[in-house]
């Protein structure tokens, strides 16, 4: 049940397998519960999957929920623990006493403090009817598997755990959930599904210089290693404001919005581990409480969805595909077959207009996705863009002066032309994208 709160999250070359391995690991056949047991056991499976444990319990190619999976930080490396019922090298031995702490107050067996990149700030509401299920879950419905945790690199002086205790006393809440006056009970299913079972805030709420949340700019959008969480507010032009309610609906059960954005890195295993297989009544929750977050605008002076081709003059949009424009070429090669010469996509290859990420005031998510490329699934369907980085085919690897400039060029072309970049921006993202 780890997600960062203040840690880069590396993006997998392999999701796509992994996550089928996940869906699997999660939608198995009970192996031995007893019937009376078993539906306290499908619901733990559900708030397991909305709680999204699988992404970072699990290691790359690795088995569900054993661990190892590498998180980097500022500070060093945390590797997520094994949440198998193994009772060696697992919580197979784990009362439920001490299995409601780990997930909700971050102490582990013996008293051990975890680091937050357990989010059990976001856990700690989470009520004790969802943490029986949840244990059920764990007890007896996921496959033990005896990996021992392999140990984290954090230098000293964080190293010492026992430093949480401030920690905590700063950030953590421990009241239990509970609805707030005049309060709709969808808006209070909504907010009890982003803020603690989903814990959104993980990524899209910026922290401070002790790594805590940003008092006062919950949801506003977030730096998250090479990747940025964008504002999720009701701001009209910074946050969603213009985004329908089918629009959210769609991005969060598939990963595509058409004309507004779709996900890649952290959020595309997200929708393939988690949102994905919400209920319809509890995506509509969601949207209707992220209806209610207080607006809070940013230095944007128009949305990040409304930028296209016709914003530009015609001698402007000429000058940009010239036979000298490096960057028009490399779009040429690498992109147009998918993304078309005007970059108006077809099937499940979106449009560079009306996109999020080339509209956004930053290029983390661009130059993200340009190196990592898109793994995703939803349903029956997969969505796939090779990768231009360090771990692509070496016919398709690109430099940090090729990704500047294609960005550039897309940037200029298809959205903010504003933002602009080097190659040294890009060498500093494919860094941090490296685990």
């Amino acid at each position: 049940m780890m997600r960062k709160i203040f840690l880069s999250r590396p993006t997998r070359a392999t999701l796509y397998l992994v996550a089928c391995s996940g869906v699997a690991a999660l939608m198995a056949p009970l192996p031995d519960a007893r019937a009376e047991d078993a539906g306290l056991v499908e619901k733990g499976r559900y708030i397991a999957t909305a709680a999204d444990c699988f992404a970072c319990h699990t290691s790359p190619g690795g088995k569900p929920f054993a661990g190892g999976y590498p998180i980097t930080t500022p500070v060093g490396t945390i590797y997520s623990t094994n949440i198998t019922p193994a009772p060696r090298t697992g919580i197979g031995t784990y009362t439920k006493a001490e299995f409601f702490d780990a997930v909700r107050r971050g102490i582990g067996r013996g008293g051990k403090r975890l680091y937050p990149a357990m989010p059990y700030t976001s856990y700690a509401a989470v009520t004790d009817d969802d943490m029986e299920a949840l244990y059920a879950f764990f007890s007896s419905a996921v496959a033990p598997v005896e990996q021992e945790n392999r140990p984290d690199t954090v230098g000293f002086p964080f190293s010492i755990r026992s430093g949480l205790v401030l920690w905590n006393w700063l950030y953590l809440d421990t009241r239990p959930f509970q609805a707030q006056p005049r309060e709709t009970p969808q808006v209070t299913r909504g907010r009890y599904l982003v803020d603690h079972l989903e814990h959104c805030g993980t990524c899209h709420t910026p922290r401070t210089m002790l790594m805590g949340p940003a008092s006062g700019r919950y949801l506003a959008g977030s730096a998250v290693g090479a990747w940025y969480a964008p504002n999720i507010t009701t701001d009209k032009i910074a946050g969603i404001a213009d985004w329908t309610d089918s629009d959210l609906r769609n991005y969060l059960k598939t990963g595509h919005a058409l004309n507004k954005g779709q996900a890649a890195g952290p959020m595309a295993e997200a929708v393939t581990n988690s949102t994905q297989f919400l209920t319809s009544n509890d995506v509509d929750a969601m949207i209707a409480y992220l209806r209610e977050v207080p607006a809070i605008a940013g230095d944007e002076k128009r949305s990040r969805t409304s930028y296209g081709p016709a914003d530009r003059p015609e001698d402007v949009a000429r000058g940009q595909t010239n036979s000298e424009n490096r960057g028009w070429k490399i779009f040429s090669g690498a992109c147009a077959s998918c993304h078309q010469a005007e970059g108006q996509g077809v099937n499940a290859y979106p449009s560079l207009t009306h996109n999020s990420t080339t509209g956004s005031p930053n290029a983390r998510n661009l130059v993200a996705t340009i190196l990592t490329g898109v793994e995703r699934r939803s349903g029956d369907s997969s969505v796939f863009m090779p990768a231009f980085g360090s771990g692509a085919l070496w016919v398709n690897r690109l430099s940090d002066q090729d990704i500047a400039d294609v960005s550039n060029f897309i940037l200029k072309t298809f959205g903010n032309p504003s933002v602009q970049i080097d190659a040294s921006y890009v060498a500093k993202q494919r860094a941090a994208l490296t685990p």
